[in-house]
């Protein structure tokens, strides 16, 4: 007899498989893991390089993402993209070649408001990962006392348009009144052009707030353009704000080497070294150039040419906001 609960379990069955499948050959899951709301994305390049530039001791991967098993972490059916597995595994493979010895996992938009990937992944190794968690003013205060427990150690909001889920303002207010006291952060992924109108709300909120992928900017507008000069002075000005000097397979207007992110990249990091942070956003869902993980490290001696400069982006800076011991 076919009940719902077979038919799920061999939908898990085949969709794990077939992700297995589309991250060995670099090509996003097909079928019906995926939906015509949340399109399949392709996984990360499957061959990264070894850089050439050596990571120094401690560095830290300040934002990455894991997918899967699908069978144990479904996506969420409200989910805007689907992406292959790419597992914590795959993940720790790739920290040997890279040389990068600690990360923050970043739960993406695909699991809703279930940490259960992330704190699962924290547990294997505590002193290794610490989480960002996406959570809404559903979760009570001893849920989030669980979580920072867990180790995460801030949360998420994406107000990117094509992500299709900008947070209800309300709800905002209420769970940063909610996490103020456990000296967690807020990491938000915006648009440049929506700078400007965050900027009261930013610099009221009474906590540090992390502003991920150098604000989504597009390197195509040019330096000067006004949503990065405005970006710049709020990185400057406020001491509450970091900055993820982040994907330039976002940024750029070509693929790789992403010359023309470097600009933007140092730019950023002269006008805040202390509130700087470095990370891969392995494994790259949704973006136009595909990098190779290798290249990503070598941008870094280009961001900050100074070796004091890169330990406080790679290694000091991630130590004080995500609490890792020092190095």
């Amino acid at each position: 007899m076919i009940t719902r609960r077979t038919t799920l379990a061999s939908f898990a069955s085949w969709t794990v498989a077939m992700s297995s499948h589309s991250l060995s050959s670099g090509r996003a899951a097909e079928g019906p893991v995926a939906t015509a709301r949340a399109p399949a994305v392709r996984g990360p390049d499957p061959h990264p390089r070894t850089p050439a530039f050596r990571l120094p001791a401690g560095t830290v991967d300040t934002h990455m993402h894991i997918f899967g098993p699908i069978s144990k972490y479904p996506y969420a059916d409200a989910r805007s993209y689907t992406p292959p597995e790419a597992l914590l595994t795959t993940y720790q493979a790739l920290q040997r070649t890279l040389g990068v010895q600690r990360a923050v996992l970043v739960n993406a938009t695909v699991h809703g408001t279930d940490n259960t990937i992330v704190a699962d992944a924290i547990a294997t190794d505590p002193k290794t990962y610490r989480g960002v968690a996406a959570i809404d003013d559903s979760l009570t205060d001893k849920q989030i006392e669980a979580l920072d427990k867990a180790g995460f150690k801030g949360c998420r909001f994406t107000f990117v348009s094509r992500l299709r889920n900008a947070p209800d303002t309300r709800v905002f207010d209420r769970v940063v009144d909610q996490i103020k006291g456990l000296g967690w952060h807020v990491d938000l992924y915006i648009e440049p052009d929506k700078v400007e109108t965050l900027l009261p709300m930013l610099r009221k909120l009474p906590l540090r707030y992390v502003i991920d992928h150098m604000g989504d900017v597009k390197a195509a507008a040019g330096i000067e353009q006004p949503g990065f000069k405005a970006l710049v002075e709020l990185l400057r000005s406020d001491e509450k704000c970091w900055m993820k000097v982040t994907c330039p397979e976002r940024v750029a207007a070509a693929g790789a080497p992403f010359d023309d992110v470097v600009p933007f990249a140092r730019k950023l990091v002269e006008a805040a070294p202390d509130r700087v942070l470095w990370g891969t956003d392995w494994p790259h869902p949704n973006v136009k150039f595909m990098p190779n993980d290798g290249d990503l490290v070598d941008l870094v001696p280009r961001y900050a040419p100074d070796p004091v400069l890169q330990r406080k982006l790679l290694v000091e800076n991630p130590q004080t906001l995500y609490g890792f011991d020092p190095v």
